[in-house]
């Protein structure tokens, strides 16, 4: 699965992009935002709160409940304001 982060989340996780195997335990995306926090530090400090980190799959919104597959583009943002 290939993950990208976008804004503060990029710079606190301090990767832009990533391809990762997460475990067979996780299979939404609520699974995945609850896994992450587990691999480190940073990881830990950026996604402490995911009810602030919106999720695109393959570029289109997703909530918790979504099911991910191996091949997906997932992307991590935070709340997006605009003017």
């Amino acid at each position: 699965m290939k993950l990208l982060y976008f804004a503060w989340l990029r710079s606190r996780i301090g990767v832009a992009e990533e391809r990762v195997e997460a475990p067979d335990t996780v299979r939404t995306v609520g699974d995945l935002l609850a896994w992450l926090p587990t691999r480190g530090p940073a990881y830990a400090q950026a996604l402490a709160d995911p009810s602030v980190i919106r999720v695109a799959v393959n570029h289109d919104y997703a909530g918790p409940d979504r099911t991910l597959n191996a091949g997906d583009e997932v992307a991590l943002f935070p709340p997006v304001t605009g003017g």
